[in-house]
């Protein structure tokens, strides 16, 4: 069964998730952006979700996780919680 191991972001807008991600990609600490502006009780720890499997998250972020590249920042990725910036840290197929 694959698994995989992400963190993510949680904002309410698109806006917010775009000025976060250029942040990122300018060399900011994804797990420090996640500590300061994420809306998500995970953003304590870094944004970091730990493993699970297919299905266990919604259907949004199981197309990213199990898709995208590890370790390259994705989104915004809309939910119904707000707006995500994901990244895959590890992935078993």
């Amino acid at each position: 069964m694959a698994r995989a191991t992400a963190r993510h972001i949680l904002v309410p807008t698109e806006a917010k998730c775009l000025e976060l991600k250029a942040a990122i990609e300018a060399g900011a600490d994804f797990a420090q952006v996640a500590r300061d502006n994420s809306t998500c009780p995970s953003g304590r720890s870094g944004g970091d979700l730990g493993s699970f499997g297919p299905g266990q998250m919604v259907k949004e972020f199981d197309t990213v996780v199990f898709s995208a590249p590890l370790n390259v920042v994705q989104g915004p990725v809309k939910t119904q919680f707000g707006y995500h910036l994901l990244e895959v840290t590890s992935r078993q197929d």
